[in-house]
């Protein structure tokens, strides 16, 4: 098939291949015109990307996954790197939820102090633009 093909089956632009192509993401294949051709294996290579992209994946971190199905795999997860990008994305997923928790506690806490200060303002009680809240 060809690039416009490709693109629209997978949902982006040619120019989002030849830029995968480019960084290496994707093979370069030509026909005897030097038209680019592709087929259900580079959908393939692509489905990969979108869903490792859609999940917060960096493009380079695709890369072991696309590599382990262009080695033959059925699933671009089974080899040993891209076992290892998954393991450092939990990594930095778990210190990311580890920082929100931490500001979800001091937003909460100054919640807890406005609401007993706001308790205590008298009538009324706060203006802003001239209207009272």
């Amino acid at each position: 098939m060809r690039i416009g093909e490709l693109a629209a089956r997978a949902g982006t632009t040619p120019r989002t291949l030849r830029y995968y192509e480019a960084r290496g993401l994707l093979p370069a294949r030509r026909d005897d015109h030097g038209h680019r051709t592709y087929d259900a294996r580079d959908l393939r290579l692509l489905e990969q990307i979108r869903t490792l992209r859609d999940s917060g994946f960096g493009l380079e971190e695709t890369r072991p996954f696309v590599e382990c199905l262009r080695a033959g795999h059925p699933e671009g997860d089974v080899c040993p790197a891209s076992l290892a990008v998954y393991r450092r994305k939990l990594a930095e997923l778990d210190a990311l939820i580890g920082e929100l928790r931490g500001v979800r506690g001091t937003v909460a806490a100054q919640l807890v102090r406005a609401e007993a200060a706001a308790a205590e303002c008298p009538e009324p009680r706060c203006e802003l633009g001239g209207e009272t809240w």
